[in-house]
């Protein structure tokens, strides 16, 4: 053999091993002499019966010994299972063969003896070849063995395959940075809706005062023609503050800054104080809107404003998809820890797979660019979220063709 390098880059597949008697494997090599000549046979072969069974029978791990050049001088079924060499394929053969090309070329093995004879154990986790080729991710403990006298003659090297518990990690850490992107883009996106929310409310609210007094005739005259005008844009203007809301409000719930003052109310209160914001909106349509009478001693636990918003946006919805000379109704149940609201109406109701896409963010269903019915389709999705922020819910249930029933749950107030 010409030297120490060339026996690790072209391992001698004879079955033999160095002189187990030097004392590094830095010394200059000697002429192979067969292992089982070798004072590293004579240490496995008196370690005892007991022990060989116990390392034979080991499937989880390779355990097997080096001389002190590296070459293989045991093995066992763990080491067949991991690396796929049989015994008599690979005892005599360099342990070299188990590494990567590159790993060769740097004299990485060769530098791991040299650690675990300085040392007297050397320990990685990195790449190793299987028989056949293939790639794993191996836990390598080489540990130092020397006789009474502290002389080398060998090494005990025990691997393991982390590829399983490898593949994991890389996938938790792949998990954990398109969280924090994703985390990064909803900041991004909600401080972006906040402050374009904040700009577009100034000059729409400079068109509503303007618009305001010139119906009041403060800028002279008007026409009944100029007055309908003035009527349509006071109404557009209206409909842009209320998509520019829904849009500020659910920044600030998906950036968690809302803030809720949770106390008991009675149903009937929050019912009461409702109904007359959308009865103008049911009489245009001739719908009728009616309410069940509710126990003034019922009480929830709730934000007062953001019940309010939420029953608001159930009745306005109704009304809107509802058609002329329907009717809506508002009714109350209660349950022992529960107390809700339900509002049905009589529209076309909502097909059963997707009752619960309606919840979605920009979700608007049978609705077009050019539908009469516009909005943002924030409304249901934030009312949803206010609902269960309070400890609540918000569900749904309707028959495709004859109405639906929305029904906000809240804990009920001992």
């Amino acid at each position: 053999m010409a030297d120490k390098a060339e026996s690790l880059h072209q391992p001698d597949t004879r079955p033999a091993s160095h002189d187990a008697a030097r004392d590094a494997p830095g010394d200059a090599p000697r002429p192979p002499a067969p292992i089982a000549k070798t004072r590293l046979a004579d240490t496995i072969k008196h370690g005892g019966r007991i022990y060989q069974l116990m390392v034979e029978s080991v499937r989880d791990y390779a355990i097997f010994m080096l001389d002190p050049h590296g070459y293989v001088a045991s093995w066992n079924r763990g080491a067949e299972k991991i690396k796929g060499y049989t015994a008599d394929e690979i005892i005599g053969q360099h342990f070299s063969v188990f590494y990567l090309e590159e790993d060769r070329r740097t004299n990485h093995p060769q530098h791991e003896l040299e650690i675990a004879a300085r040392e007297g154990r050397f320990e990685e986790e990195r790449t190793r070849v299987r028989k056949d080729g293939s790639h794993f991710w191996a836990n390598v403990v080489i540990t130092a063995v020397r006789d009474e006298n502290g002389t080398l003659v060998g090494f005990a090297k025990v691997t393991r395959d982390l590829t399983e518990r490898r593949n994991a990690e890389l996938k938790a850490l792949e998990d954990a940075r398109r969280l924090a992107e994703s985390v990064s883009a909803n900041v991004a996106k909600s401080g972006f809706l906040a402050a374009m929310s904040h700009e577009l409310r100034t000059p729409l609210n400079a068109i509503g005062g303007y618009t305001e007094l010139l119906t009041l005739g403060l800028g002279g005259p008007i026409t009944p023609e100029q007055l309908d005008y003035l009527e349509r844009i006071r109404r557009s203007q209206q409909h842009l503050l209320g998509i520019i809301s829904d849009l500020l409000n659910f920044s600030r719930i998906e950036g968690g800054h809302l803030t809720y003052d949770i106390r008991p109310l009675p149903l009937s209160t929050v019912i009461e104080g409702v109904m007359p914001l959308v009865e103008p909106q049911a009489a245009a349509k001739s719908i009728s809107l009616t309410a069940e009478r509710t126990d003034p001693k019922c009480l929830i636990l709730g934000d007062r404003a953001k019940v309010d918003q939420i029953l608001l946006n159930l009745l306005s919805n109704a009304i809107k998809f509802t058609g002329p000379k329907g009717n809506v109704k508002v009714a109350c149940s209660t349950s022992r820890d529960t107390a809700s609201i339900e509002v049905i109406d009589t529209g076309p109701g909502i097909p059963e797979e997707k009752l619960e896409a309606i919840f979605e963010p920009f979700v608007q269903l049978g609705r077009s660019l050019s539908s009469a019915h516009e909005g943002t389709g924030l409304g249901l999705a934030i009312s949803r979220e206010l609902a269960r922020a309070m400890n609540g819910d918000l569900t749904v249930s309707s028959t495709f063709g004859s109405g639906s029933t929305f029904t906000l749950t809240l804990p009920r107030a001992e």
